[in-house]
């Protein structure tokens, strides 16, 4: 691979939890390739585990964003343009919903959890499209992280089944949207990966097996994988490619 594809390109990455987090392995890709960087974390407590990540992927901007919080994600986009006057992608890996919530049968999801779960899911993506419109003044990319539960009814994923719909079809209707801007929204829907967020799954060491045995190459994905995507679609090598849902999963959407 060539060096230096993302060689100038400024790129908001938005929920690193760890080192094992889908979103750290695209910013490792994408710093590989040259880009700079601007890093999130979800509080104080967060910080600690990820201002050192974000620190050794040279990020320029290190700041909190909890997007359930008002006028936190206005002033991270602020202190973006006031550093860089311009933006190039957005990575968003934003997901949750309470645990009671998420373990239970649809039918017995909580209103409350329902709405928290779309909002920080999906919603927040939607947000970021409206600020990104005005900062990526030259064109850009916008990514999220789906899933194939969003699709097919999939182990215990549930509500977060339908949060990840709504997702994807964000995508869709942001993709025709910011098009006019030469902005291309896109979805990657990774296989199943052992993450701190997908730990809170009910039975998701089953799920982890289940899906080994479904993929073609009896493989799981890896964050790097993932990552290989997310430069594709960040890098001007997608340009042209606009409003998809882009599989990493080791050929198990092909076989349900």
């Amino acid at each position: 691979m060539s060096e230096g594809l993302m060689q100038g390109k400024k790129i908001l990455i938005v929920g690193i939890a760890n080192d094992k987090s889908i979103a750290y392995g695209c910013a490792k890709k994408l710093q590989e390739q040259g880009a700079q960087l601007a890093v999130t974390y979800l509080n104080d407590k967060a910080e600690r585990f990820v201002r050192p990540l974000a620190e050794e992927l040279g990020a320029e901007i290190i700041v909190p964003l909890d997007v359930t919080i008002p006028g936190q994600m206005s002033e991270v986009f602020a202190q973006i343009k006031s550093h860089w006057g311009e933006l190039d992608g957005i990575i968003h890996s934003l997901a949750f919903c309470p645990l009671e919530d998420l373990h239970a049968p649809i039918s017995e999801c909580s209103r409350e959890g329902f709405i928290q779960a779309m909002d920080v899911s999906c919603y927040s993506f939607i947000e970021m499209g409206r600020y990104a419109r005005e900062l990526m003044v030259n064109g850009g990319s916008m990514i999220n992280f789906s899933y194939l539960g969003s699709a097919m009814a999939t182990g215990d994923y549930n509500v977060m089944g339908c949060a990840k719909a709504a997702l994807e079809a964000a995508t869709r209707y942001l993709a025709r949207d910011l098009g006019p801007n030469q902005i291309r929204v896109n979805s990657i829907s990774p296989g199943t990966i052992p993450t701190r967020a997908a730990g809170g799954i009910k039975d998701f060491d089953a799920m982890l097996e289940y899906n080994k045995s479904k993929s073609v190459d009896h493989q799981l994905p890896t964050i790097e994988e993932v990552g290989g995507a997310a430069l594709y679609y960040l890098s001007d090598l997608s340009k042209g490619v606009s409003g998809t849902i882009h599989y990493v999963d080791h050929g198990v959407c092909i076989v349900g």
